[in-house]
């Protein structure tokens, strides 16, 4: 390896330490903007010329993940998932019936919307209505950081790097489901029953009266337009639309409307997410360029070394850079291989608070809500449920 090569291999290191942690030492720059850096840095080496780079970015995943976001932004606007969230909560009577629908409900709207989504709408939801229950809201936080993950590998749409495995793979979503939707639902079986074992105080039956614990608005239209749009989107999907074009025509659609204008639901789109994955698109790129994935791929020539590889990268460099890094090592049409990356990735980001962004998102929305969710509460939690489940998807999917 040439001198130049070495000191872009280092920086290039630096970059995916900044991935990791969120942020780099003496400077205020998110992992966005960390991923725009070192994209602009590939460049700046020499590694890709500016229309390399270009071509790096995958349009098929950017413009999926875009429709997704500006279909969560409409519902997201009327009220829809307030209105989900009431509905669990009128219907469980008990602290450990709220756990179920929690779970189960959690899981389930995950694996339409995003789980990132969903960590963001709720989280402020499950800590009024676990004060209303009058039980401590952390298993319960637990519960919905957790289900979230779990819920979401269900479907392609249920995350960033199902997203990515979807477009990149080319899987039908009607064999994506069959192949992981049993590995989501035994998993949130799983997790109910881990947590009515680690906290007695959600094993309670008893009746509580709760009232409203929280109040919201309902904009039926707009709710209704985004619930067609979402089932117009998803029977696309399972009818074999291409994703990309199926999600920006449910955009489009939603943009157009005579009551909420266009800038409001755009204003919602998560557009660091999105330069995200475009700037790791290029740092990827530029890492192959270095020879590294011939490394990873005499690593990872079995499978069980690969879903070793999966979860240790998930947890080390964030699950959506683990996806892009170690896609390039699937061996084309290998669906087996291309769903347990998406499971394992995305299970294994239970394992510690920093393996997902919807566990920091959960963490950090229930501190401004005035309570704690530690590293190591969740790791005591999320460890071996993490072992579990991924353990459970290589077996379901290698059967």
């Amino acid at each position: 390896m040439s001198v130049s090569e070495a000191a872009a291999g280092a920086i290039l290191a630096v970059v995916y330490a900044g991935l990791a942690l969120g942020f780099l030492p003496g400077v205020r720059m998110n992992r966005a903007g960390i991923a725009v850096t070192g994209a602009a840095l590939v460049v700046a080496l020499g590694l890709l010329d500016l229309e390399e780079a270009w071509a790096a970015l995958d349009a098929v995943t950017l413009v999926f993940l875009f429709g997704v976001m500006v279909l969560n932004a409409q519902l997201a606007q009327s009220g829809f998932f307030a209105a989900v969230m009431a509905r669990l909560v009128r219907f469980a009577a008990s602290p450990f019936a709220f756990l179920v629908a929690l779970v189960f409900g959690a899981g389930a709207l995950s694996a339409v919307f995003l789980n990132d989504t969903m960590a963001i709408m709720l989280t402020p939801l499950v800590v009024l209505a676990s004060r209303a229950y009058r039980v401590r809201p952390l298993p319960y936080l637990l519960a919905l950081a957790a289900a979230t993950n779990i819920g979401s590998v269900a479907t392609v749409n249920g995350n960033p790097q199902n997203i990515i495995v979807g477009s990149l793979s080319r899987i039908s979503y009607g064999r994506f489901v069959a192949e992981l939707l049993p590995v989501a639902a035994a998993g949130l079986v799983l997790e109910v029953a881990w947590l009515w074992f680690l906290f007695p105080e959600v094993r309670s039956r008893a009746p509580v009266a709760h009232g409203r614990p929280f109040r919201y608005r309902i904009h039926r239209w707009l709710a209704w337009k985004g619930g067609i749009a979402a089932a117009g989107m998803l029977a696309a999907f399972v009818l074999g639309a291409p994703y990309a074009e199926a999600a920006l025509v449910t955009a489009a659609i939603l943009l157009v409307s005579r009551r909420v204008r266009s800038e409001r639901l755009l204003e919602r789109v998560d557009w660091q997410l999105l330069l995200l994955f475009g700037g790791l698109f290029i740092v990827t790129r530029g890492v192959d360029e270095l020879g590294v994935l011939e490394l990873a791929a005499n690593m990872a020539r079995s499978t069980p070394a690969f879903a070793l590889l999966t979860a240790g990268l998930s947890n080390v460099i964030s699950n959506v850079p683990a996806v892009l890094l170690l896609a390039p090592l699937v061996p084309p049409g290998d669906e087996a291989r291309w769903l347990l990356l998406a499971a394992v990735s995305t299970l294994a980001g239970n394992l510690t608070l920093l393996g997902s962004v919807a566990n920091l998102i959960v963490a950090e929305a229930a501190r401004r809500e005035g309570e704690r969710l530690g590293f190591w509460d969740h790791f005591k939690f999320g460890a071996p449920l993490a072992a579990v489940t991924c353990l459970l998807a290589g077996a379901w999917l290698l059967r």
